[in-house]
């Protein structure tokens, strides 16, 4: 697909450019001819190695993400690499680098070491991976909708593709002639919620039943599930607009977002970093200290509370706040309300700064939470509230905010009445639909501006937070 290919050529390329520079430098630490304080001339042959790899790279590109028959395809497109890397490596020195000073032997040498480097590295990686996915680590659960030729090939592309992070769990079909099927069409809600499924490929015809795709879709959004159609007459699609592909198959995703592309979803993670990173360092690690010993004096407990709550793709992390509660057996099945006796004098305080949130930077810097996006909510309100409101789930098609479009635009706080819900979802929506940077940063300055020092500086002294009690 676009965004997970365009994800894994980068990461593959810069993976093979530090194997080859560590080559290298290992060749020249056991040189009788180079050494490193041959400044100018060692930085001439990285320059060279790295740049003749690139093209290489690039020259083949279409051959550098996804493989047919596991490891052995990946050794057989090495070695092919491996070959066309010495020819444009040797073309390029001819043309550029001085020919007294250039050294073939040395070439050959350090592609040799970065040739083993590869194999060995692509190995352990590959095993690495595939124990992973059979365990259900870091993997998208995945069906198959349709047992015929184009199944069988996707099948295969995952089977052989661990890096791809996805984990297949059989086909539904009405046509039980398979070991592999595990339920019927007629089944597949039942089948998305018993195998925890995130991820729904369709492989049937597109153009037998256009009333069959729309309810593929329809089903999808309310289960909270990603779905993609493979259709069977693929020459029909090639070379068209705002397509995907694994390997040769061409899939359409009919619930397009503008965080599955890859650029979108690059710069959202690499500002979610920077600014969680910033908070951290420059803010949380004094301020932290300070109200961890200030909570430990107001109320018996733990600092933290911890909870479980719905993150993307429908999973279960765990998110950090501040402890402004008593502990209590209620705080997983009972939202806090207005007058709550849960709640302790410093929590009070805490919960109407926002304090008591900011451990969830922690969360955006684990990669389980962004900085901006609709916020997350327990498990019991995601399983009643996905029951009676229309495409709930569709807003976990994305990581969970600390802040978000619809809490700036005044929809925070206790969800008493189903309609407060209800336009949480509806800007949720609206924000996951037309998602741009700068919205981002829009939602975090409005955020920041929502926040009165004055009011602040009354709730510190009006909330009698210095009365504690020592335990």
């Amino acid at each position: 697909m676009k965004s997970r290919e365009s994800k894994l050529m980068i990461l593959y390329l810069i993976t093979d450019l530090i194997i080859l520079n560590l080559s290298i430098l290992f060749v020249v630490s056991l040189s009788s001819i180079m050494n490193f304080k041959d400044y100018h001339l060692l930085s001439s042959y990285l320059l060279h190695a790295n740049l003749s790899w690139v093209i290489t790279y690039f020259i083949l590109s279409n051959k550098n993400i996804y493989l047919r028959d596991g490891y052995i395809n990946r050794v057989k497109r090495i070695t092919g690499r491996v070959f066309i890397f010495i020819i444009v490596a040797l073309i390029l020195a001819y043309l550029y680098m001085p020919r007294m000073t250039y050294s073939r032997l040395f070439l050959l040498e350090y592609t040799a070491v970065f040739y083993v480097g590869k194999l060995v590295y692509y190995y352990l990686l590959y095993a690495y991976l595939t124990m992973l996915r059979e365990k259900g680590i870091h993997v998208n659960r995945a069906i198959i909708v349709g047992l015929n030729e184009t199944g069988r090939m996707l099948f295969e592309l995952i089977k052989c593709n661990p890096t791809l992070g996805y984990k297949f769990m059989g086909y539904v079909s009405d046509d039980k002639f398979d070991n592999g099927v595990i339920g019927k069409v007629d089944d597949l809600e039942k089948i998305i919620k018993q195998h925890h499924v995130e991820i729904v490929f369709v492989t049937l015809s597109l153009f037998n039943d256009t009333t069959n795709t729309k309810e593929y879709l329809r089903l999808c959004n309310r289960t909270g599930v990603r779905l993609r159609f493979v259709p069977e007459n693929q020459q029909w699609f090639r070379n068209r607009m705002n397509m995907e592909s694994v390997g040769q198959l061409v899939l359409i995703n009919p619930q397009e977002i503008p965080l599955d592309n890859f650029e979108s979803l690059f710069t959202k993670r690499l500002f979610d970093i920077v600014f969680s990173s910033m908070v951290i360092i420059l803010l949380l690690s004094w301020l932290l200290p300070i109200l961890a010993i200030l909570i430990k004096l107001n109320s018996k407990g733990p600092v933290f509370f911890i909870q479980k709550r719905t993150g993307i793709n429908n999973k279960t992390f765990n998110c950090i706040k501040l402890r402004s509660m008593k502990v209590n057996a209620e705080s997983d099945i009972k939202q806090a309300c207005k007058g709550d006796t849960r709640i302790t004098k410093l929590g009070n305080f805490l919960r109407k700064s926002n304090l008591d949130e900011l451990p969830q930077f922690f969360n955006v810097l684990f990669g389980q939470m962004s900085v901006v996006g609709p916020r997350p909510h327990m498990l019991k309100h995601t399983d009643q509230y996905s029951e009676i409101i229309e495409r709930y789930l569709v807003r976990h098609y994305i990581k969970p905010g600390i802040t978000g479009w619809a809490q700036v635009s005044g929809y925070r706080g206790e969800t008493d009445e189903l309609w407060k819900m209800q336009k949480r979802v509806q800007y949720d929506m609206n924000y996951l639909e037309h998602w741009n940077f700068w919205w981002d940063i829009k939602i975090v300055v409005m955020t920041f501006l929502g926040a009165d020092p004055r009011k602040f500086l009354v709730d510190v002294f009006s909330s009698k937070i210095f009365s504690f009690r020592i335990w």
